[in-house]
C-alpha cells in the first residue's frame, strides 16, 4: 500500500487524484490547497485542507502546482519523512530541498477540466535522487499507466519543449484553422479527419516521412494564394515562417 499527499488542486492534482482513487494499492490520505473552490472538487472521496501547515504523514507528497509555486510549497514539508516529488515538465529535480528525499512524477499529458484521461497510456516520466525511491515512483507510476520512464531533469526539460511543439503550437493552429472556418461559414468539423489521419500516420512513419503540403512540394502559387487569402498580418507571418522551415528541411530532397 502506497500512502500520498497532493499539494495543490489545479487540472493535474485532479487527474492523478482521480488516477489513483482505482487502485486499492493507493490511498490518497489528503489533498492541500488554498483555493477553497477548487479544493471543493476533491471533497467527497478525499480528505482535504486549505492550508500547508496542516498536512499528515503520507509515503509518498506529490506537489501539482505552478512551476514558480514548487519551491515556495516544498518548504511546508521540511519535516516530513516522505519522499516528495514534483510533477513539472521543465522543473529540475534540485528545485526540491537537498534535506529532503527528492523526485520527480511528470505525467506528459495535457489536462483539460472536465476532460477524463486514460491514464494507462498517459507516459510518466520519473526522477528521483535516490535509488530506492526511484523503485517507489516507479511501483506507483507502474499502477495507473502502461508507460513508465526514467527521465533526468535535462532530459526531461527537452522533452517538455518537444511536447510544446505537438501540442501547444499544434493546438493554436487548430484555432487560427478554427477562426479561418468560422469566418467563412464553414464547419470545422470538415477538418478532423484529417487532423486524426494526420496523427495516424506517424504511428507508423517519422514526422519526416509524413511531411506533405504545398511547402513540401514548392508550389510557390499555392502559397501565394495562401498568404493572399489570410487578412492578420500575425497569420501571414506565421504562414510564412512555417512554410520556409519546410522548404528549408526538404531542399535537399527537392
Amino acid at each position: 500500500m502506497i500512502s500520498i499527499s497532493i499539494l495543490g488542486t489545479g487540472n493535474v492534482a485532479k487527474h492523478l487524484r482521480d488516477a489513483f482513487l482505482t487502485h486499492k494499492e493507493i490511498v490518497v490520505n489528503q489533498v492541500i490547497g488554498r483555493n477553497l473552490d477548487a479544493l471543493a472538487y476533491f471533497r467527497d472521496k478525499t480528505n482535504i485542507a486549505p492550508n500547508f501547515e496542516s498536512i499528515v504523514d503520507s509515503d509518498i507528497y506529490i506537489i501539482a502546482v505552478s512551476d514558480d509555486s514548487i519551491s515556495t510549497v516544498s518548504k511546508f514539508l521540511k519535516n516530513k519523512k516522505g519522499l516528495v516529488v514534483h510533477t513539472s515538465g521543465s522543473v529540475p529535480l534540485n528545485v526540491l530541498s537537498a534535506n529532503f528525499r527528492t523526485g520527480v512524477f511528470y505525467p506528459l499529458q495535457t489536462f483539460t477540466k472536465g476532460q477524463q484521461v486514460d491514464f494507462v497510456e498517459v507516459p510518466i516520466c520519473l526522477e528521483a535522487k535516490a535509488e530506492e525511491d526511484g523503485q517507489l515512483l516507479y511501483t506507483l507510476a507502474s499502477l495507473i499507466s502502461n508507460r513508465v520512464y526514467f527521465v533526468d531533469s535535462e532530459q526531461r526539460e527537452k522533452l517538455h519543449l518537444g511536447a510544446v511543439f505537438v501540442n501547444n503550437f499544434s493546438n493554436h493552429m487548430f484555432h487560427i484553422a478554427d477562426e479561418i472556418c468560422v469566418k467563412n461559414d464553414l464547419s470545422f468539423d470538415i477538418l478532423k479527419p484529417l487532423i486524426f489521419e494526420t496523427v495516424k500516420k506517424i504511428e507508423t512513419l517519422s514526422p519526416y516521412e509524413a511531411q506533405t503540403g504545398p511547402a513540401r512540394r514548392k508550389d510557390i502559387g499555392t502559397m501565394q494564394k495562401h498568404i493572399d487569402l489570410l487578412t492578420e498580418e500575425n497569420h501571414k507571418e506565421i504562414y510564412r515562417l512555417l512554410s520556409r522551415s519546410i522548404q528549408q528541411t526538404y531542399g535537399k530532397k527537392l
